[in-house]
């Protein structure tokens, strides 16, 4: 990855399951140092989340993915980071680069259950369990749009 063609403040991510278990790896700096966390990471110029999801998660696990959908979305002042839910098609689960020491299949309720997996993670794990997770709606607008009213 060349760092200028990051688009920091922009990342997005995947939970991928198979068989009862997700993929997870133990990143190696930050906040998340030492943490199983979802695959994921910052877009490059050009890539919609969806590209950028899918590969990160082969830069990072060797794991090919597929997204499916939408599972959640975090807005805060400086960045958003979007979570897919993804279908695995090929690959062994394997560090792939210097942001994970280990990458891991674990099974997805024992994950729910760990110290070292965030809050994040767990919440983006337990929607695509339960299947509460964000629901794609198409906007529909009878009237004349106005910008201080929710039409839901």
């Amino acid at each position: 990855m060349n760092a200028s063609d990051t688009q920091w403040g922009k990342a997005a991510a995947c939970v991928v399951l198979r068989d009862g278990k997700v993929l997870l790896g133990r990143h190696t700096y930050g906040v998340g140092k030492g943490l199983l966390i979802l695959p994921g990471g910052y877009l490059n110029h050009g890539e919609t989340p969806e590209q950028a999801a899918v590969r990160e998660v082969w830069e990072e696990t060797g794991v090919r993915v597929e997204t499916e959908e939408l599972v959640g979305i975090r807005f805060n002042a400086q960045d958003w980071y979007v979570i897919f839910l993804a279908r695995y098609r090929e690959g062994t689960a394997r560090a792939g680069d210097e942001e994970n020491s280990e990458i891991v299949w674990l099974d997805a309720e024992e994950a729910l259950e760990q110290d070292d997996v965030p809050d994040l993670t767990k919440w983006a794990i337990r929607s695509v369990l339960r299947g509460t997770g964000l629901h794609l709606r198409p906007y529909v607008c009878e009237r004349e749009p106005d910008p201080y009213t929710f039409y839901g």
